[in-house]
């Protein structure tokens, strides 16, 4: 059988990106490690990891392209829901996050709305879908 176990997102400062999806989404930090190289938050079935630049390009040879608030986001997102997106888009930005699209309702009834994290990776806060 095959989990999808996590997901680790590249960062210049780990234990600060932990502690911004701590506070505004309420996950627990389940684990940072010496140095402050790498942590995990628990956000249910997937964890949501970080790992710091230079751990990053210790693993991939030819490197990989860096995060930053000054392109353009790439082009995947991480999906948060919640019943309120202003109140949470609101969290999100007082904690550091940058707002990108307000809360919109989509054809389908959803509400969504988009920000960046502290090194502008992409964030959906949207309903829940029934």
């Amino acid at each position: 059988m095959i989990k999808f176990a996590y997901t680790i997102l590249y960062v210049s400062d780990v234990k600060r990106t932990a502690e911004f999806y701590s506070k505004t989404f309420g996950f627990e930090v389940r684990f940072i490690a010496p140095g402050d190289e790498y942590a995990e938050l628990n956000t249910g079935t997937t964890t949501l990891s970080f790992a710091a630049l230079p751990l990053a390009n210790s693993n991939l040879k030819n490197g990989f392209q860096e995060s930053s608030l000054n392109t353009k986001p790439f082009g995947i997102e991480l999906g948060f829901t919640t019943v309120d997106v202003a109140a949470l888009v609101e969290k999100a930005i007082a904690a550091g996050g940058t707002l990108l699209e307000e809360p919109r309702e989509k054809p389908w009834g959803q509400m969504v709305a988009y920000v960046r994290d502290l090194d502008g990776f992409l964030i959906e806060i949207c309903t829940p879908m029934d």
